[in-house]
């Protein structure tokens, strides 16, 4: 069962982290509905995140399954990145996001 929750909380991982990458590179192309969308998604898993404490939701089904705390107990990422995730993806998001921001003020 821990396989499967890692399995699913890296896919889940994937999906935001390409989500976050992807904000700037369509407000680069002129598609500012996109970069919004994005924006949103990612402004929906910080609600969640929120809402649980900062933390994910499977992480706490994850530790039902194992006495190990490690910051990758949960899923499948190098511990660095997942000590660290919060911090470098919560900055690309916030980057990527002004930069959309500002890159569609100037084009309006």
């Amino acid at each position: 069962m821990l396989v499967r929750i890692k399995l699913l909380h890296s896919a889940v991982w994937l999906f935001m982290a390409t989500c976050i990458l992807l904000i700037p590179w369509a407000a680069l192309e002129g598609r500012f509905q996109i970069s919004a969308m994005l924006t949103g998604v990612i402004l929906i898993e910080c609600a969640v995140l929120s809402l649980n404490r900062g933390k994910c939701p499977l992480t706490s089904v994850a530790a039902m399954y194992t006495e190990e705390r490690e910051d990758n107990f949960d899923i499948y990422l190098p511990l660095w990145l997942a000590r660290y995730n919060k911090l470098i993806f919560g900055s690309l998001f916030i980057c990527g996001s002004t930069f959309a921001l500002v890159r569609w003020l100037v084009t309006r």
